[in-house]
């Protein structure tokens, strides 16, 4: 069986048994301090991927080099969270205030969305999206438009002739109808 297994994938069946190697159906959690340990070790050159994963349990060397990529790109490496850690709170209505001081906070907190999801109790995904409108666009990004189209005089004026337009054309068609069915009574048909 060993033969048809890659390196990674031997290291798991050494030391896990067959088991291990059954898809899993958690994910696995790494702190931040690891995943640098094995990152600066891997980079100063002080060993292999593998025995890099063998020391630490690195699930696989895809794993190591998806660190490495992040970690090269100037990205922070934090600690692994598992599926069900993101917190699914329900959003909740705020004011523009409010979206300001919550990107302000999650920005100072190193873009920490849970966290700040967390304490202002509004989804991850809310936070996520707020700092992003907040990066691109200040303070204008985080005010609410939906539902709330700005339109100039010219683009009103278009909008009511293209309504008059097939208004007239109802009225049309209904005067038509109605000349028929009138012809229709009469027999004329």
């Amino acid at each position: 069986m060993s033969n048809f297994l890659g390196s990674d994938q031997k290291f798991t069946y050494e030391k896990y048994g067959i088991q291990a190697l059954e898809e899993s159906k958690t994910w696995k959690r790494y702190s931040k301090e690891l995943k640098e340990m094995a990152v600066l070790e891997y980079l100063n050159g002080e060993d292999t991927q593998l025995n890099i994963c063998r020391k630490y349990e690195i699930s696989s060397r895809s794993v190591l080099m998806k660190w490495v990529k992040r970690y090269n790109s100037h990205n922070e490496l934090n600690t692994t969270k598992g599926r069900n850690d993101a917190v699914m709170t329900k959003g909740r209505k705020t004011n523009l205030e409010e979206r300001i001081e919550i990107v302000k906070y999650c920005i100072e907190q190193n873009k920490d969305y849970n966290n700040a999801s967390e304490i202002y109790e509004v989804s991850y995904q809310q936070v996520y999206q707020w700092v992003k409108k907040y990066e691109e666009f200040g303070e204008n990004g985080l005010v609410d438009r939906r539902g709330k189209i700005e339109l100039t005089s010219k683009d009103k004026d278009q909008i009511e002739m293209r309504k008059l337009k097939k208004d007239n054309e109802r009225l049309r068609m209904e005067n038509d109808f109605l000349k028929k069915l009138q012809e229709l009574e009469r027999g004329g048909f």
